[in-house]
């Protein structure tokens, strides 16, 4: 029965953590745009890569 007295509070802190990150994402606008990722896998966005375009890229980047 004394074991009670130690689950509550420890029940009622974890409770007080997920009402604070609730609150923080609610701030922090992660709620704002719920259907963008939803819809965005129906796009088709990536370019075709050119393997000429891609191994002249890789060579202008490295240092002389």
């Amino acid at each position: 029965m004394s074991i009670i007295y130690v689950l509550i509070p420890i029940a009622m802190l974890f409770v007080l953590i997920a009402i604070a990150i609730f609150f923080w994402a609610v701030k922090s606008d992660q709620f704002d745009d719920l259907d963008r990722q939803g819809i965005s896998i129906l796009f088709d966005d990536d370019q075709p890569v050119n393997p000429e375009t891609k191994n002249r890229e890789s060579t202008d980047s490295t240092p002389s």
